[in-house]
């Protein structure tokens, strides 16, 4: 199974010089991941949803970017393909042949050759994370920050009485996102009204307007943000099982619950295509 197999050969991509409020277009249309950024024709990035909501007031492409990102070939195998996928800690992989650019490579797609392979290994201490959860009234401001600080793409939501509510990501936050023009005011005079050598017309001569233009989040309880239809697995669940229902309900991860139904794990897609790579070349 090679990556030509799975990868998607329409590929949206930007164009450096570009504008920001593109790409922020561009992923809530598609509900994609990230975008590879082209110069002359030429990969030069990627930007995803997580350089957009650490990088809030960057406007520049160029800056957004990550640079000089790892890439696949498409006779490649998909082992090698999700080993590198791990290895780089990344959801999206270009393909590039002859220095041009012919598919991408996400997570998603290789979850789609799992729930082809009929894997019958348990989840269940292989594949699975130990996670935490976030009260239902939490602001979307805050969930965006703990998410960055903790390095979680998804966080499951729970009511006051600890009963699973629904699950928030980084899809959910660039959903409900906005862009914010603000101006702000700078004064570099280094005079007082103390000081009575400062002329009033040297002071007004220093003081400068200037806007901003920032991705904003509403200040809003998560509840309103999250999704609420969510799918679960038992711990005992079968790896190829698992990717099928990921790859149906279109979700990046499942949570893992008892037989009391009480949440005690999540499955993310990015573990799960480890499966991948116990597989034989």
């Amino acid at each position: 199974m090679k990556v030509s197999d799975f990868m998607t050969t329409e590929v949206v991509s930007v164009e450096i010089p570009g504008n920001r409020d593109d790409v922020l277009k561009i992923l809530k249309r598609t509900g994609i991941s990230g975008v590879p950024v082209l110069k002359d024709r030429k990969l030069v990035g990627i930007i995803t949803r997580k350089d957009l909501l650490r990088k809030a007031d960057e406007t520049q492409l160029g800056l957004l970017m990550t640079p000089r990102p790892a890439t696949v070939a498409p006779d490649a195998s998909i082992e090698e393909a999700a080993r590198a996928l791990i290895q780089q800690n990344v959801r999206r992989l270009p393909v590039v042949e002859d220095e041009e650019l012919v598919g991408i490579l996400s997570v998603a797609d290789l979850i789609s050759a799992l729930a082809q392979l009929r894997i019958k290994d348990e989840i269940k201490g292989l594949y699975t994370s130990q996670t935490y959860a976030l009260w239902e009234e939490t602001p979307l401001p805050l969930v965006a920050r703990i998410m960055e600080i903790s390095g979680f793409e998804a966080i499951p939501i729970l009511d006051a009485e600890s009963r699973l509510q629904g699950i928030i990501s980084e899809r959910d936050l660039i959903r409900h996102s906005s862009i914010e023009d603000t101006v702000e005011v700078s004064d570099f005079s280094n005079g007082t009204d103390d000081d009575e050598w400062t002329w009033e017309s040297i002071r007004d001569m220093h003081t400068i307007s200037y806007g901003i233009s920032k991705i904003q989040l509403p200040d809003r309880p998560v509840k309103n943000a999250m999704i609420s239809n969510v799918i679960s697995v038992p711990v005992n669940a079968e790896v190829s099982e698992c990717a099928l229902k990921m790859k149906r309900g279109r979700v990046d991860q499942l949570p893992v619950v008892n037989g009391d139904k009480k949440l005690v794990a999540m499955l993310f897609d990015r573990e799960l295509i480890r499966a991948l790579c116990n597989l034989p070349v």
